[in-house]
């Protein structure tokens, strides 16, 4: 039984004193990460950010493309339960065309 008990000590001695280590270094990575989040992390989602806006005003276009019927798309085996049932929940009259083409 001694021998169990010594063991026990032993072996809580061992990691109590590695945890105060542990702490310290749980310190530094929470400061090493929190660092690399703000001089990494943010300017990367910013220079993101500004790249898909200066892609959009080079390439915005106001014209739509034309309408192609595709046998594969715009397939309605059932009308929606909404509308007149041709019209997709969130249609957009400018930019999604009905299965005859455009509405205008």
């Amino acid at each position: 039984m001694a021998a169990w008990m010594k063991a026990i000590r032993t072996f809580s001695r061992k990691y109590a004193t590695s945890a105060s280590h542990e702490h310290a270094s749980s310190e530094e990575t929470l400061v090493l990460w929190k660092r690399i989040s703000l001089f990494v992390g943010l300017p990367a989602i910013g220079l993101s950010m500004l790249n898909c806006y200066l892609n959009h005003q080079a390439h915005h276009h106001d014209e739509r493309p034309e309408f192609v019927a595709y046998d594969h798309l715009r397939i309605r085996t059932k009308k929606f339960p909404w509308g007149d049932g041709n019209h997709t929940l969130f249609h957009n009259p400018k930019t999604n065309p009905l299965p005859e083409g455009y509405e205008d």
